[in-house]
């Protein structure tokens, strides 16, 4: 990637997430603070969150035994807009737009614990023995259908570099080791993953 995200910028894209969610179930504008210096390096165009890239939102809620369960996750890979728009927009889609999810709800919104994944640019992968599992996400596009999966999703899932690969087969609704298939397209990138803390 070519930026990073300081702790400062990556706080304030969690709060703004935050607080785009909430404003949607009050029913009320939304309320953004960033401090004077991060305000101006957004006006100068000098910060991450004005920089424009792709980016996913992903909710997780805790049920009663602590365990974290997916609640949401919509995102853009790449974005005309600013990373901070992006992000906003991400937020309303994981909340209230997940065709797997019911929109969320007043009561479930304390509960919910918030992911932000700020992407690369994607790159041809020529080689899908190169992919570095936890480091690479992966875009596959294939006959009409296309699937992606972050980078973190399959060291979450304990799956090794075969099982990766047959998985966004699977994401895109296709039979595994499609990546291989003439004419399918496979593309890698990376990710700077941050979220709140429990």
């Amino acid at each position: 990637m070519s930026f990073t995200i300081t702790r400062e910028e990556k706080e304030a894209l969690l709060a703004e997430a935050r607080e785009t969610i909430a404003a949607k179930l009050e029913k009320r504008e939304a309320q953004y603070k960033l401090s004077p210096a991060l305000e101006k390096a957004v006006q100068e165009g000098t910060s991450a969150l004005s920089k424009q890239c792709g980016a996913f939102v992903t909710l997780h809620i805790k049920d009663p035994k602590g365990k974290q369960n997916l609640r949401g996750c919509i995102g853009r890979m790449a974005a005309a807009a600013p990373l901070q728009k992006t992000v906003r927009a991400m937020a309303i889609e994981a909340a209230f737009g997940d065709p797997r999810f019911p929109p969320l709800s007043t009561g479930e919104y304390p509960q919910i614990v918030i992911e932000i994944s700020a992407l690369s640019p994607m790159e041809i992968c020529p080689d899908p023995r190169s992919v570095k599992v936890g480091v690479h996400g992966l875009y596959l596009i294939h006959r009409g259908r296309s699937g992606v999966l972050l980078p973190q999703v399959p060291v979450e899932q304990g799956w090794d570099l075969d099982e990766y690969l047959d998985y966004i087969c699977v994401k895109a609704g296709l039979p595994p080791h499609s990546y291989e298939a003439p004419g399918a397209e496979l593309y890698t990138f990376t990710a700077v993953v941050f979220g709140e803390t429990n």
